[in-house]
C-alpha cells in the first residue's frame, strides 16, 4: 500500500545547525518516534531499529537508510526499507529541503513516498496515514527542540 506526506516546518535556527542536527545520528535517534538505534556505516549510509506500534500492531523493524543527492546545507533525499517480521515492511523516501524561513530561522520541506505491506497494509488506509502523521507531528516537534537548544536530543 502506498502512502504520500508533504509538509513544511519552521524551525528556530540557522540553517547550518539544522544541516548539522540532521546529519547526527544521536539527534536523529532522540527525535525519531520508537528508534532504539541508528548506527552510521558511512557518509550516507545508517543501519535503524525502530519498535512500532501501529493500530493492534507491534513489531520491531530494522533496516538501513541512505542518502542521496546530498546539497549541504540545503538538503538531500533519504531512502530507507525495514522488515518487521510477521507485521511486515516498509521502504520509501523523503526529499527533504531547507530554506531560509520569513523572519529569520530555517524553512523545512518534505515530500515523503512509502509503501508497506504484511500485516500493517491490511489495517488500511485510514490507520496508517494517522499514525504516519502522529510520528511525523512528533519528529518535527523533538527535532525543533533539538535544534533551538531547548530539548534533550542535542
Amino acid at each position: 500500500m502506498a502512502m504520500s506526506m508533504t509538509g513544511e516546518v519552521d524551525l528556530p535556527a540557522p540553517r547550518g545547525v539544522v544541516w548539522e542536527k540532521l546529519n547526527d545520528p544521536d539527534v536523529l535517534k532522540a527525535c525519531i518516534p520508537g528508534c532504539q538505534e541508528l548506527v552510521k556505516e558511512g557518509d550516507t549510509a545508517f543501519r535503524a531499529t525502530a519498535k512500532l506500534a501501529i493500530g493492534p500492531v507491534k513489531a520491531t523493524f530494522k533496516g538501513k537508510v541512505t542518502l542521496s543527492d546530498v546539497d549541504p546545507p540545503n538538503g538531500y533525499t533519504i531512502t530507507g526499507e525495514g522488515e518487521g517480521g510477521i507485521a511486515g515492511f516498509a521502504k520509501g523516501g523523503a526529499k527533504v529541503r531547507l530554506s531560509d524561513a520569513e523572519g529569520g530561522g530555517t524553512k523545512l520541506a518534505y515530500d515523503v513516498q512509502a509503501n508497506v505491506g504484511g500485516k500493517i497494509a491490511q489495517l488500511g488506509s485510514r490507520l496508517i496515514d494517522g499514525v504516519a502523521k502522529k510520528m511525523s507531528d512528533n519528529f518535527f516537534s523533538s527535532f525543533a527542540k533539538s535544534v533551538s537548544g531547548n530539548g534533550s536530543a542535542t
